[in-house]
C-alpha cells in the first residue's frame, strides 16, 4: 500500500494523539477555491484529507454534502478534474495522505483500470466507495489493492460480529467507523458507545479506527479522539464553505479562511484528546 498513510498513522501514534481527518467536496464551490482549500488544510491541522468525488445521486450523504456536490457539478467538476486537484496538491505536499471518497458510478464510467492508474499517478493514497460492499470486492477493491491503493471500508453500529470479518477482510489504511445509522451530518452519538465500538473493531484488526458522522466542534473532536485513532469531520466543514458563499453561491474572499479557522479549532480538539500525564 502507499507508504504515506501508514507513515502518517505511525507518526501520530508515536506522538500520542489521534488523526484529524477532514472531508470536503472536490470542486466546491469551484475548482480554484477548492484547490486553495485543499492546499491550506494540512497547515490548519488536517492529518488526512478525504476528497469528495461529486456525484448526482449520493445515497449516503445528508443535505449539506448533497448541495456541495451539486455546486461542484454546476461549476464543471468531473472525476478527472478531482484527480487534477490531487495532482496540483502533490506539487507542494508529498506527505499528507489523500483519500478519494464517493460512489462507484463515476469510477465505473471512467473505467476502473484507467481510474486506478490515474489516481496512483495523481498521488491518491486510498479510496472510500460507500456503495460497494465486500461482496463486490472484485469490482474495485481487489484491483485497487493490487495497484497499491488503500481501500478503506466503513463499519457501522449494525455491523455485528458475524459481518465484521467480511468488512475487514480486504480493508487497508484505516477503518472508518460510522458512529450512527443514517446519513451524514446527523447528531453526535454517545462517546461511551463509540469507545465500546472501537474496542470491538480493534479486537479483529490492527488497523487504525477513525470515527466520523456528527462531529461539529472542537469539543466533539476531543471526546471522539479520546477513544479513536482518528476523528473524521465532513459535514461541518462543508457547512463552513456554504456559509461563506455570496448570495449567488460563489466563493467570497472569506471562503478559504473560514475553513482554515474552523479546521484549526478542530485540530486543537484532537490535540487535547489525550492529555499527557504530568511527570
Amino acid at each position: 500500500m502507499t507508504a504515506r498513510m501508514d507513515k502518517r498513522f505511525a507518526d501520530l501514534k508515536a506522538e500520542g494523539r489521534p488523526a484529524l481527518v477532514t472531508y470536503f467536496m472536490g470542486g466546491d464551490p469551484d475548482f480554484d477555491t477548492s484547490l486553495q482549500i485543499l492546499k491550506a488544510l494540512p497547515g490548519a491541522g488536517a492529518d488526512v484529507i478525504e476528497l469528495g468525488m461529486p456525484f448526482s445521486d449520493p445515497m449516503a450523504d445528508g443535505p449539506a454534502i448533497q448541495v456541495a456536490g451539486q455546486r461542484a457539478l454546476k461549476a464543471g467538476q468531473t472525476l478527472a478534474r478531482t484527480l487534477d486537484l490531487a495532482r496540483e496538491f502533490r506539487k507542494g505536499d508529498q506527505a499528507t495522505p489523500i483519500v478519494m471518497m464517493g460512489y462507484y458510478n463515476p469510477i465505473y464510467i471512467y473505467g476502473v483500470e484507467r481510474f486506478l492508474d490515474d489516481a496512483l499517478e495523481a498521488g491518491i493514497d486510498g479510496l472510500i466507495v460507500v456503495d460497494l460492499p465486500p461482496e463486490m470486492d472484485d469490482e474495485l477493491c481487489i484491483p485497487a489493492l493490487a495497484k497499491g491503493i488503500n481501500f478503506i471500508r466503513l463499519s457501522t453500529p449494525t455491523t455485528d460480529e458475524k459481518r465484521l470479518p467480511a468488512v475487514l477482510k480486504n480493508t487497508s489504511g484505516f477503518v472508518y467507523y460510522v458512529s450512527m445509522n443514517g446519513i451524514t451530518g446527523s447528531a453526535l452519538p454517545d462517546p461511551s458507545r463509540i469507545s465500546s465500538a472501537v474496542s470491538k473493531i480493534k479486537a479483529h484488526t490492527d488497523l487504525p479506527v477513525c470515527v466520523g458522522f456528527g462531529v461539529k466542534t472542537a469539543e466533539h473532536a476531543r471526546l471522539i479522539g479520546a477513544a479513536a485513532d482518528g476523528v473524521v469531520v465532513g459535514t461541518a466543514i462543508v457547512a463552513q464553505i456554504a456559509g461563506s458563499l455570496t448570495a449567488d453561491g460563489k466563493a467570497s474572499p472569506d471562503t478559504v479562511n473560514s475553513v482554515v479557522t474552523f479546521v484549526r479549532g478542530l485540530s486543537t480538539g484532537v490535540r487535547a484528546a489525550r492529555p499527557v500525564a504530568a511527570e
